[in-house]
Parts: structure tokens; sequence; C-alpha cells
């Protein structure tokens, strides 16, 4: 099976099966956008299935809007990159690679050529792709495809839809498809291992092969892949790999087989485990997963029970959110479900609506656990107001019972000893920049360190809010999308980062929000770590006296690790290999600890920088005083100077008593910092 074993009224009921509908009929007339307001990440979302890793699109519009455009502003760069022919970016992008799904017809000043990677097809049918049409002609030329002309402006590029049996003529040259596909003889697999699991099955050339009806997806290493157990599906009868895994507590177990012509062949196959959480009282989820969020495809419930299951993630958050404009996608499914456990739950795997609070000048926050739907959940977009600040969402979905964070929170790397603007730069890019504030006000529980941004960047500015006294816990949110095939670690199974919690007794939907707001957790991307204190682990506190001596302990699984480092307030006490690292520290101020696991690109991390997990703090206070280091006290205060400057120069406003609003926040969170710099 690829989904679960539930009524589909269960799992549909009438508002959201209505709401699906929609997402479809939009997806057909507007394409992977469905229609939202262009703005910059929303015309990325029409490349993304061309360009997998984002940085690859933002790199191409920027070199050409500053090859057009030298020393041009930073506000000058946004607007230029809106006018951008987002055909010829994906081209100029790609650098003459050919992908399996777009093939490449290059009009040559003499000529044509056409460039693909041959489809193996079973029934002789029509295959379905993109043509890319790149011309180095200085004149423009017309091709005509179906009999639909398009204008191809001199050493332009379009993409055009063509099917294997389309009619291409370049100019006066017919452009013959042959090569777009192969025929090949069909077979059959049958995949079972036993229990939902994660399947890749792939030919030499690397075509994926799927289950009727299952999403094509693709995840961050360009691997195809589906969920479920005991599955058919129609193949070649040519060498094939098939690869099975469950998420980052397993390894990959592969095989090798050739089916025979006409026949099912059965594969057994089961992936070993590496580490098993749960056994340890721990439990691992993912707080930011959009099952719809624009896209090329629609996510259904069923399918995001075959991905839980089948990644084996024991707490799922489905966030209804915003993309650019007031709808909000999955708002129905929270509505039916908000307060309950979805219908494929069970007592080791627990999925939860949720929402996503959105403006992209103040950031996004992830909200976990809630009993009914906000009355708010974006501001900013349309050219509304940036107003009220976040903290009155953050107060309200509080209010809602939610454990709350910010999510994918910084983009750009920073160094550990930059200063705030460094991480308040970048325009309306969906940065957190409210967080000093609202961690000082206690209006969040968590901040999402594991996310598909610059975890680098983030895990930097953590440090200094607890240095600076804050008591946040680290979470995990990949943002991923069922709603999107191919979207780099965005189309990556959900669960590819976790954050996992010790939780007190059964695993509930109540008691993982529990763990998470008393900081028992640590996040990964697939690493298991450990940290000791004395005994003592994350989220504990440990009453010292000066003088006196801890032992700090650090434990890794997976074979991705390369460096452990254990960390205090002033910096690194120790690191060294993997496996284990400890150290004596002598504790004469309060501070935390915290450790770290590090290594290069792996197959078993999604996130492009590589191996990374990092623990919440266990804080140990002196004479009754928590940490309160003076130069991040004095970081967060500059930052908030900072923020005030970006707002009152970039925020949009209807009315000076909603920039008030923002002014009293930051005085307010101003006077909890100075206060705990002064010790009063």
């Amino acid at each position: 099976m690829c989904d679960a074993d539930a009524d589909p009224q269960d799992l549909e009921p009438a508002a959201v099966a209505r709401a699906l509908e929609e997402y479809r009929a939009l997806l057909r007339e507007h394409g992977p956008a469905w229609g939202e307001d262009p703005i910059g990440y929303v015309r990325q979302i029409e490349t993304s299935a061309f360009l997998m890793d984002e940085h690859d699109y933002w790199i191409t519009c920027l070199g050409k809007v500053l090859a057009a455009h030298p020393g041009a502003s930073a506000e000058e760069i946004d607007a230029r990159v809106q006018e951008l022919d987002l055909h010829e970016v994906v081209r100029d992008a790609l650098r003459g690679r050919v992908l399996d799904n777009l093939a490449a017809l290059r009009v040559l000043p003499d000529g044509v050529s056409l460039e693909a990677v041959p489809k193996a097809v079973l029934d002789g049918g029509p295959v379905r792709t993109t043509l890319l049409v790149d011309s180095s002609r200085d004149a423009p030329v017309t091709v005509r495809v179906d009999g639909a002309a398009h204008e191809i402006p001199a050493r332009g590029a379009r993409l055009v839809p063509v099917t294997s049996r389309s009619e291409v003529v370049a100019g006066d040259t017919r452009v013959p498809l042959g090569s777009l596909t192969r025929q090949a003889l069909a077979a059959r697999l049958r995949l079972r291992a036993g229990f939902p699991c994660r399947w890749t099955v792939a030919g030499a050339d690397g075509q994926g092969w799927y289950p009727a009806g299952a999403p094509h997806r693709i995840d961050a290493h360009r691997v195809p892949y589906f969920h479920g157990d005991d599955v058919v599906l129609d193949v070649p009868a040519e060498p094939l790999t098939v690869r099975v895994t469950r998420g980052m507590e397993y390894e990959t177990a592969e095989t090798q087989v050739t089916p025979d012509v006409g026949a099912e062949t059965l594969v057994e196959l089961a992936p070993p485990r590496l580490y098993d959480a749960a056994a340890r009282g721990w439990y691992g989820g993912d707080m930011h997963v959009h099952m719809n969020w624009a896209g090329d495809t629609v996510g259904t419930p069923a399918q995001a029970a075959a991905v839980q299951h089948g990644e084996d993630l024991h707490v799922l958050n489905l966030v209804a959110g915003n993309v650019a404009s007031r709808r909000v996608y999955d708002r129905e499914a929270l509505e039916h479900w908000a307060g309950r456990d979805l219908p494929w739950s069970d007592a080791a795997h627990i999925a939860r609506l949720g929402v996503e609070y959105r403006n992209d000048l103040l950031g996004h926050l992830y909200a976990f656990g809630v009993t009914a739907p906000p009355g708010r959940f974006h501001t900013g977009f349309l050219g509304t107001a940036d107003w009220p600040p976040n903290a009155t969402g953050c107060r309200e979905l509080r209010g809602l019972g939610a454990v709350l964070g910010y999510s994918h929170p910084f983009h750009i790397p920073v160094e550990e000893d930059d200063p705030p603007p460094a991480v308040l730069a970048g325009g309306r890019n969906c940065s957190s920049r409210e967080i000093v504030a609202d961690a000082a006000l206690g209006l969040i529980d968590s901040l999402d360190v594991l996310n598909h941004s610059s975890i680098q960047a983030t895990a930097v500015v953590y440090r200094r809010l607890l240095g600076a006294g804050n008591a946040l816990a680290v979470t995990a949110g990949t943002d991923t999308m069922l709603s999107f095939q191919r979207r780099g670690n965005q189309s990556s199974p959900p669960g590819w980062e976790r954050v996992y919690a010790r939780v007190d007794g059964p695993l509930t939907a109540a008691s993982f929000a529990d763990a998470i707001r008393r900081g028992r957790t640590f996040a990964t991307t697939g690493p298991w770590l450990e940290l000791h204190v004395d005994g003592h682990g994350p989220g504990d506190i440990l009453d010292v006296a000066p003088g006196e001596r801890v032992t700090v302990t650090a434990r890794t699984i997976g074979p991705e690790v390369l460096r452990i480092e254990l960390r205090t307030a002033d910096g690194i006490l120790a690191d060294g290999p993997p496996g284990e690292v400890t150290a004596e520290l002598t504790v004469g101020e309060p501070t935390y600890v915290v450790a770290v696991a590090a290594g290069p690109r792996h197959e078993r991390s999604m996130h492009y920088s590589g191996a990374f997990a990092h623990t919440s703090p266990v804080h140990l206070r002196v004479d009754g005083r928590r940490v309160a280091r003076g130069a991040d006290l004095r970081w967060c205060l500059e930052y908030l100077d900072r923020l005030e400057d970006l707002l009152r120069d970039t925020a949009r406003f209807d009315a000076p008593e909603q920039f008030a609003a923002h002014l009293d926040l930051l005085d307010e969170a101003r006077g909890v910092y100075i206060a705990r710099l002064t010790g009063r």
C-alpha cells in the first residue's frame, strides 16, 4: 500500500475535499505558483522543478542584475530581479546541463540540435515534459509547438511544455523528438519490508519508477522516492537498483534486481536500525511541514499519513499558512481537526494540524498543539501594514494552547562575533527579526536552529539569545511541502530534520509540547546526540557553587559526524572526533552547556551544508543566578536598536500608532535586557 489504511471520508471530510479540488483547479489554471502574488520567492517557485537548489536561482539572478547594473543598491537589486525573464534565468543557471525533466533545443546560428535524457516508456504512450528552447542567434526566431507560435528573442530562451509526440518546428526546420524516449519491455516489482518504508527504484540512468498514483517526488540529492509497504509498480525488465530506508533512525538497505518480462518479481528488503530513540524515551518531530503551499501537485492527508509512517516520524505538525496573498492553505483541515490527533495517529505517531504565522519582514513562526484556528494567520502581504507586531500573534497562539517558535530564522551565514546588522540584512526575506524582542518577553518557546536555510547563522543567534538569559529550546522544522515533487530539500521527506524531545510517559501531543517548553530537546539532520552534565540532560537546571567542577560528556551515533563540540556561554569548552567527548568545567559565573555535532555533506543529510545536530542547554546557576553574559546582552540591545531603524526605514504602516506599537514592544524588551545587564 502507498496510503494509510483509513476510510477516505475520514481523511478527506467534505470541507477538506472541496479545498483540495480548489487547489487542483488553481494548479491547472496558473501552474505551480497557483496564482499567488508574484513576489520574489513566488517567482522562484516557477523555476524550482528545474533549479532544485534555490541558491542556483538567486545567484544567477544576482549575477544578471549586477552585470547589467553595476553598483546597484540592495533595493534596486530586489526590483531588478523582479524584471528578469525566468526562462533565461533557468537557461543561464543550468549552464548547458540537460535534465531528466527538461530537454534542450539549441537554436544555433546554422541549425538546431536537440539534447535530451531519454526516458524509458513501457506502453508506448506519449510522455509529457518541458522543452528549453535556447537560442544563440543574433536575431529573433519563431518556434512552433503543435501549431502554437513561440517568439524567441535574440539569444533568448523559452520553456515550452511538450509531449514526445509534439510537432516542433524551429524557423523552417522540423525537429524530431524521438530522442526524448526509448521503448522498454514491461515487468512488475512487489516491494515488501514488513512495515512502511521509503523506497527508491531506479534504473542505470537514474530514472525513477513509482507505483500508480504515487507522487513522483525526488529529494535534495535528486533521488526518487515513495512510501509504503507491499507496494506494486510497473518497471522495465532491465537492471534496477532498489533501496529502502525509514528516516534517520535507520540505515539504507540496497539490492540489484533484473525482473523478468511480463512477470511480477518479489523483493523483500528491510532497513536495519541505526538507533531507537523511543526506546530511550525520546521522540522525534518535524515542527514545520506544509501539506499544501502552492506547488506542482496537490498534497493530501493520505499522502501525509503514508509519509509519516514511512519515515517513522513520531510527531508531524502540518501547518496551515498563506503564501503571498490572503488565502490560507489547509485552513479547512485545521478547522476540522484543530485540537485532535489526525486519523492515522497511533501510540508511536502523532499528527496534528498547526499554524505557520507569517510576516516576511518580522519572521515566520510555527505553532503546534492549537485547540482552534487563530483569528489572524499573517500580516504584511499584498501591500498591507506590518502590524500588529508578531508578539500579538504569539499571545493569541499561546492562548490557544500552542507551543511555538520561529521558523527558518536566518539565511545568510554570519561569524560568531559579527554585529547585529549582519543578521538583520536581506530585505523582506522571512528572517526572524522580531525574535530578540519576543524571546526577552517569554512569548516563544523555541527556535528552529535546524531548518532548510542557514543552520550556521541560526545557531550563532541562538547561542547569543541563550547567553542573554533567554530559556529557548532548540527545535527543527524542515518547511517541506507535500505539494512539491521537485524543490530541493523542501521536496525531501518530512522529518529529514527532527527535534527529539525527552517525554515523560506516553507520547501525546501534550507531552511532546511540554518537553519542548521544558527545553528537553536536541535537533538534528540525522546524528543521535546526547549531552550529560553530571548526569543531567538538556533542559535541566543545576545549582552549583562558585569554583565547583562538573563533568560534561557528549556522545553521537551516525556515520556522518566528523566533529563534536562542547560549548558554554564563553565559547568552545572542548572538541573532538565522533563517538564521545568529555571535559571538566570549573564554574565561576552562571553559564549554559550545549553540545554540537557536525559533518560534511552526506547522503543522510538533505541540508546543503552537511550534517548537524545541536542540543538545548543544561543551565548552570550560581548563587541562584542564571546566565546573563554581558557581551550577549549588549549584542541584543544593539540588535533592538538596529531593528528599530529597519522598521522605521522599510516597514509599512497605515498610521503612526502602528509604528508606536512596535516601539513599545522594543522598549519593553530593552527593559528586560537592561535589567539582566545591571543585575536588577
